[in-house]
């Protein structure tokens, strides 16, 4: 069958930190006036020009987004790199970008991509089907080490489940990527993996300049440090890399070459500033022009004082993660005790934002695959003692793992969320060890990376609208976030993954999320409201439920 659908531009940034950071947002604010080259030469650059400032919550972890799993990294990979599949605007709905159609085999193994013509790299280097393809082979071949590891390459591990040498060498369903022509490609899948074209809206598996990947050693030890990943990164996008000043900020131009929509805004600079409140203050100040991830308290004020408040739905998940390799997390009647020691109602008022629901399943209900029916455990302090003294954990002392210096969508202020949840437990007789580290570069290493933590906060953004975005990510196989080996779970969710359509996905998914409940690998608590705020003259902001956002449409008046 053949799919076609109207492609579009996006946005994204990155960046700092401190004082240092909002100095720097002061002097690339001061610059807007000086350097917009969209005006008529008199001075006026209304509508066009400029320099855009935003504020994220963190720095990126890399900029090369194929080693990235963090939403920051993400948000800058968006203005320089684009896949072959995007969304379309304000959904989570797959739509061509780099290739203006597709069409799948019957059988749902190959999958033939007709490519966009006169598009180029920002290097110079063609895109073409055999760039396509050089970086399908480049995903497929991540060298052992470093590469391989979870916290590395992570999206491609979770979806494509092995490469072409190393431990899950075995598992991989990635089999071939051929060219037809100059502009047509075709993949080959081993075995079918209904996600397969949603799932290529993925930053992660955006083009990238294979000249530029072989000149900078893209894959040579830490991939994520090196000089590509630092100082090179290459794409096809409306922004160009300019620079990354650690502790600082990151810097993109407008690419005066961009194949599709040209960017209104001469430069975007993203800066780091974690704290919400900073982040607020810093928008009242005018020293940058937008931020995500606005504190609860800080929403009203905002948007009394006369700030653009933008909301994205709720396509997100926080949960509390509990390893089973950290004993006696591994004894069902630990987890259900904790779960019922949780009073989710509370935690949601005490620490997220106005509108956010609380969460039964490990997904949000726009997704395909989400059960009402699940089973659930109501908040009942009495029952979490009588289930950890049933287990002989009356007297237990847990580690209890979260981030520091970071917001996310799922988890605006992680230290409140802690604390409400760290009280509920001690009431039940837990005492709790709290274990504190930087989300960049310690925290998702610690959590995704090793076996060392015992429970934990996290969460996840939904990438594209596929039960295998939630369910498959986080319990598809064996990770050292979860400690655990569930064959009959990592069976479903494969025969679940393989099946053709959502329709015959459906029936399949709701049971495994059931399944799922019952196992309890975790608690999920919620599915929070990110908002982003502005100042008043940003216009063409498109805000999206996967943060698929672009900044070739921001204006500044």
């Amino acid at each position: 069958m053949t799919r076609s659908m109207s492609g579009f531009r996006r946005f994204a940034s990155l960046a700092a930190a401190s004082a240092v950071a909002l100095a720097m947002a002061g002097c690339a604010q001061s610059e807007r006036t000086d350097e917009g080259s969209g005006g008529d030469g008199d001075g006026d650059t209304s509508g066009g020009g400029g320099t855009f400032v935003f504020a994220a919550s963190a720095e990126p972890v890399t900029l090369d987004p194929f080693y990235a799993s963090d939403g920051e990294s993400f948000r800058v990979a968006r203005q320089m790199f684009e896949g072959l599949v995007g969304t379309e605007p304000g959904t989570a709905d797959p739509a061509p970008l780099l290739a203006k159609e597709w069409t799948v085999a019957e059988d749902g193994l190959s999958y033939t991509f007709t490519l966009e013509e006169g598009v180029t790299f920002h290097d110079g280097t063609d895109f073409n089907a055999e760039a396509v393809c050089a970086n399908f082979d480049r995903w497929y071949n991540t060298p052992e080490g470093p590469a391989q590891s979870p916290d590395r390459s992570y999206y491609y591990q979770t979806l494509f489940r092995g490469f072409a040498t190393g431990p899950l060498a075995d598992a991989a369903i990635y089999d071939a990527c051929e060219t037809n022509g100059e502009f047509e490609a075709t993949v080959t899948l081993k075995e079918p993996f209904a996600g397969f074209i949603p799932a290529m809206s993925l930053p992660a598996f955006s083009m990238q300049s294979p000249t530029a990947l072989e000149k900078y050693n893209a894959d040579k030890g830490d991939p994520r440090k090196s000089a590509y990943a630092t100082a090179h990164p290459t794409g096809t996008g409306p922004f160009v890399f300019e620079s990354w000043e650690r502790g600082e900020a990151v810097t993109l131009a407008a690419n005066d070459d961009y194949w599709g929509e040209p960017p209104s805004i001469d430069k975007a600079v993203v800066v780091a500033i974690a704290e919400p409140q900073a982040r607020a203050t810093a928008l009242e100040n005018g020293d940058i022009d937008g931020f995500d991830l606005v504190g609860p308290a800080d929403l009203a004020p905002l948007e009394e004082a006369g700030f653009q408040i933008v909301n994205r739905p709720a396509f997100n998940i926080l949960y509390l993660g509990m390893n089973q390799n950290y004993e006696p997390l591994d004894d069902i009647r630990v987890r259900q005790a904790i779960a019922h020691a949780i009073d989710k109602e509370a935690v949601v008022n005490a620490s997220l934002p106005e509108g956010t629901t609380v969460a039964t399943q490990f997904m949000p209900d726009l997704v395909n695959g989400y059960n009402p029916d699940v089973p659930t455990y109501e908040y009942d302090p009495d029952k979490a003692r009588a289930l950890l003294e049933e287990a002989g954990a009356e007297n237990m002392t847990l580690e209890f793992n979260y981030p520091t210096d970071v917001s996310r969508p799922y988890m605006p202020s992680p230290e409140d969320t802690f604390n409400a949840i760290r009280s509920q437990l001690e009431e039940v007789g837990i005492t709790v060890k709290p274990v504190a580290d930087k989300w960049d570069p310690d925290y998702l290493e610690l959590i995704q990376g090793s076996q060392d933590h015992g429970i934990h906060l996290l969460g996840w953004t939904g990438d594209y609208n596929d039960t295998d975005n939630f369910l498959g990510v986080f319990f598809g196989q064996y990770t050292d976030e979860w400690g655990f080996k569930n064959e009959q779970i990592f069976s479903a969710l494969s025969e679940a993954r393989g099946l053709p359509t959502p329709e015959e996905q459906q029936p399949l998914y709701e049971d495994i999320s059931a399944e799922v409940m019952e196992f309890l690998p975790g608690v999920p608590i919620a599915h929070p409201v990110p908002s982003l705020a502005f100042s008043p003259d940003v216009e063409g902001y498109q805000a999206s439920p996967v943060q698929d956002e672009v900044w070739n449409t921001v204006t500044i008046q």
